[in-house]
């Protein structure tokens, strides 16, 4: 910042109205901005440095989800502001009556922010829209920041026995999944005698994902909303990736999940790890045996339609019931005839 004549007070940076809301509702500064930007052209900062920097712009875009910690090794990443955007309205558009109006340019307060962010991903990306990447971290650090999109859908095969420290880290998918992505994994045979996999996808499945087995050969691959695919490269099926942008690339790697995915067998997870079926999930089977349809089920649980179908489809993927109809039948006396 340039100095200013003496005697000439620094101009105060204008405080949010009393009653402008949470302060996540609040654009970011200039500061905030040129902090992001030198992280996106950084492409990952120590936050350490970062609060050191300035602590209060790494506090804001911390906050506004425009910066995301890698916790494994203290690092931050920029991600797409588009996000922020969607948290930006969301919150502007609770405060409803006069902030409404906000809430629908809200997102001019950040297009600059996305210029950069989409012309750096241009830049990162060669012609052909497929990326390699080599290194553990880096492989992750380039998946936290699509993980960070708001994705709808995400299909993943996962050959072999997924090591526990992979499953520990579910924040972002409970996330996801609780705002209705849907996420379809396939798993092989010996994750069904893999006690923490078991586990794993017993706890995964009440939260909403789709976790079947296929007894065949398949590769290692994430696909998010049918337009990011990602694949092993190296034979660790770790240390190597291919990042693939090219729409008949993913589409074709689409066809053959969706192919392997209409094989594979769905399994009773909770049973195999000798689990009770949550109360809530029970409940609403209970209310189908007795012939009750999906807006009767909310209507007499006190719950939104949403979640009722949500229950529906984890039910529905449990017993192997193409219908509501038949999903009644199966789940009478308890689901025990399941």
């Amino acid at each position: 910042m340039p100095d200013l004549p003496p005697g000439t007070p620094a101009p105060p940076r204008p405080a949010p109205p009393p009653d402008s809301g949470p302060s996540y509702a609040v654009p970011p500064g200039p500061a905030e901005k040129e902090l992001y930007l030198s992280v996106l052209r950084a492409g990952r900062v120590s936050l350490r440095e970062l609060m050191e920097q300035d602590a209060a712009a790494t506090a804001r875009l911390l906050e506004l989800g425009l910066l995301v910690p890698y916790t494994s090794n203290g690092w931050a990443v920029a991600v797409n502001p588009r996000a922020a955007i969607a948290k930006l309205s969301a919150a502007l558009r609770a405060d409803a009556g006069d902030l409404l109006a906000r809430a629908e340019t809200a997102g001019a307060d950040l297009e600059d922010l996305s210029e950069s962010y989409d012309a750096a991903q241009r830049r990162a990306e060669p012609a052909e829209r497929i990326t390699h990447v080599y290194g553990v971290e880096a492989i992750q650090q380039r998946l936290l920041v699509i993980e960070s999109d708001r994705w709808e859908e995400c299909l993943a095969a996962q050959p072999g026995v997924r090591p526990p420290e992979y499953l520990d880290d579910d924040s972002r998918i409970r996330q996801a999944l609780a705002r209705g992505a849907v996420t379809d994994v396939l798993y092989q045979p010996v994750s069904r005698r893999t006690p923490h996999t078991a586990a794993y996808a017993a706890t995964a499945t009440d939260w909403g994902m789709r976790l079947r087995v296929l007894d065949e050969p398949f590769a290692r691959m994430l696909i998010f909303d049918r337009r990011v695919a990602v694949i092993a490269t190296v034979d660790d099926n770790r240390s190597g990736a291919a990042f693939i942008g090219d729409r008949a690339v993913v589409e074709h790697l689409v066809r053959l999940f969706l192919r392997d995915w209409e094989r594979a067998v769905r399994v009773p997870w909770h049973d195999e790890v000798g689990r009770e079926m949550p109360q809530p999930l029970r409940r609403v089977g209970e209310l189908l045996a007795e012939g009750l349809t999906q807006r009767a089920v909310a209507s007499r649980l006190g719950l939104s339609e949403r979640t009722v179908a949500g229950h529906i489809a984890r039910l529905r993927e449990r017993y192997d019931a193409e219908t509501l109809f038949q999903l009644g039948w199966l789940m009478r006396d308890g689901g025990r005839h399941g």
